[in-house]
């Protein structure tokens, strides 16, 4: 396969339109430290708008403000799909009280009643049937995960947090990663389903693949891929 970028934060679809909230990033410094934070994506049309990954708190203004730009207040997200437990990408889910919380393989709603689900052992979690689903893609964080959204004017668009930190990521994401080997799987798969895929650190980018990969790619896949865990050690 090969990739290219994307060149807009925007992909629409009918009903659901994909938006770039904000574009992750990752700066390390001389001194060992590291700035970064995480995509932010608004995925809205239908019954459920979903946010995927809500950023550090420190970026708590600006996402409130990007949110009021496209008139989306906080009490009109129905879900917050947080690929997995790390600062820069659950600082803020204290925003959105109302909607349904998913932080990896935890389903939370509103009320503050966790809900049984079949992501630890692989099956989907369907917010809207034959349009959106969180799926597992452990690696980063073993109980990491991805929202699915289909039937954009892309194809599917695979939102991957730091499944993918960006889309030339090779030098970077294994030494990231919890379990590297399951990562690899992971990335195999999405890059099987996905037209577009949102990295976790860096701008969206498109994937083209060549004949027969799809199929190729399901020998990767191996029973009792997606392990458990809360997903929430370490920066990242």
């Amino acid at each position: 396969f090969r990739t290219s970028p994307l060149g807009t934060r925007e992909v629409p679809g009918v009903p659901y339109t994909l938006r770039v909230l904000q574009e992750g990033y990752s700066h390390p410094h001389p001194d060992g430290t590291l700035r970064a934070d995480g995509t932010v994506t608004l995925v809205a049309g239908g019954p459920v708008t979903a946010l995927v990954d809500t950023g550090g708190p420190w970026g708590q203004r600006r996402l409130l403000g990007r949110l009021s730009e496209l008139g989306v207040s906080p009490g009109d997200v129905t879900h917050v799909v947080c690929t997995h437990g790390h600062s820069d990408h659950v600082g803020n889910v204290n925003l959105f009280p109302e909607a349904t919380l998913v932080v990896g393989y935890d389903v939370c709603r509103g009320d503050g009643l966790y809900v049984p689900n079949g992501l630890a052992e692989g099956r989907p979690y369907v917010l809207d049937p034959g349009r959106l689903e969180v799926v597992a893609t452990p690696g980063h964080t073993l109980a990491h995960v991805s929202l699915v959204v289909k039937a954009t004017s892309l194809g599917t668009v695979v939102v991957a947090g730091d499944l993918f930190e960006a889309e030339e990521d090779e030098e970077r994401w294994r030494a990231l990663s919890e379990d590297p080997r399951k990562q690899e799987r992971s990335r195999r798969r999405v890059v099987a389903m996905a037209d577009v895929i949102v990295p976790g650190h860096g701008p969206p980018f498109r994937v083209f693949r060549e004949r027969g990969a799809s199929e190729a790619s399901r020998g990767d896949q191996e029973e009792g891929d997606a392990a458990t865990g809360d997903g929430s050690e370490g920066p990242g």
